[in-house]
């Protein structure tokens, strides 16, 4: 049985670094401002720049809560 997943990226930390789908990302939405995400694969954040949020992701899950965001400076 072959594994259909495209590998993870190892970042120099370590830390596996996966990319998200293109059709995930024009789907979800900011909870907060309703607008739109970019990706940001170094930090491995969803971004929203209208409600100057970082939503995170982890192990390939976008976690859209804004209690998990983090304040963009």
């Amino acid at each position: 049985m072959s594994d259909q997943t495209t590998p993870d990226a190892v970042s120099q930390d370590g830390a596996h670094r996966t990319d998200i789908d293109p059709k995930l990302l024009e789907a979800l939405i900011c909870p907060v401002s309703h607008g739109p995400l970019t990706y940001d694969r170094k930090a491995q954040e969803l971004v929203s720049k209208r409600a100057n949020l970082a939503y995170p992701i982890r192990d390939g899950v976008p976690i859209m809560l804004q209690d998990e965001a983090r304040v963009l400076e």
